[in-house]
């Protein structure tokens, strides 16, 4: 088997994994230039090792102005390196059950929210006031102007301001949660397409290389051919 001796590490590799300098890219053959001045478009490096310097440029992309990649940004690259999906970790996440206090508060949110507790409570409050007014008089459990009444109410809706406050804070949460995966989803899906386009561009320079080689190879037995039919 033919092998090659990489232009970087001086290892030996099979020349089918061999990459050449000037077919890595501009910004990887800069990166790799910077570690290895001696490197030159000519000398050839293996798949694997163009991996590792294609994986430094994609995060070198995603590194901010401190210098240091969010959790969600190492996330994606971690993803990218394992070959694994975003997808996995965002269900993983939205599979988590909702404890007993945030089943109740989502509960009570929507049930304060809707048509059926306005009507309800109206009609509450329509009874109550019909009660103590007209059937019990000045009788009644609650006289007008309704002392117990506005105790009740006042503590329902010190009550229920906090419980849906709360449920509103999670469903933010949430939207948080689910703008932040679709970030990462997105940003894993733009890396992959640069490095498919990279992977293009590379197998339509072997292409080129290989149909050169071809056409080399064809002239210089077209030219054999000719030199013995003049001999003859």
């Amino acid at each position: 088997m033919e092998t090659f001796k990489s232009g970087i590490s001086g290892k030996e590799f099979p020349v089918s994994e061999g990459i050449m300098g000037k077919n890595v890219g501009k910004s990887i053959f800069e990166m790799i230039k910077t570690e290895y001045p001696k490197f030159e478009v000519t000398d050839t490096i293996s798949a694997d090792e163009f991996a590792s310097y294609r994986d430094a440029h994609l995060s070198n992309i995603l590194l901010k102005d401190l210098r240091e990649l969010t959790k969600s940004e190492q996330t994606v690259m971690n993803s990218l390196h394992k070959g694994t999906t975003i997808t996995d970790k965002v269900e993983e996440e939205e599979g988590k059950a909702d404890t007993f206090g945030q089943r109740i508060a989502d509960k009570v949110a929507e049930f304060g929210g809707s048509w059926t507790f306005i009507l309800s409570f109206m009609g509450f409050l329509i009874i109550w006031i019909l009660i103590n007014v007209l059937f019990l008089a000045s009788k009644g459990f609650d006289p007008y102007p309704f002392i117990l009444l506005n105790l009740i109410l006042s503590c329902i809706a010190a009550l229920q301001a906090p419980v849906i406050m709360m449920s509103q804070n999670r469903q933010e949460e949430k939207d948080r949660e689910r703008a932040k995966n679709d970030y990462m989803i997105n940003l894993k899906s733009e890396l992959e397409i640069r490095m498919l386009h990279e992977k293009i561009d590379h197998l339509i320079i072997q292409q080129e290389e290989a149909l050169i080689q071809m056409q080399k190879e064809q002239i210089e037995r077209l030219e054999k051919i000719i030199e013995q039919t003049r001999k003859q």
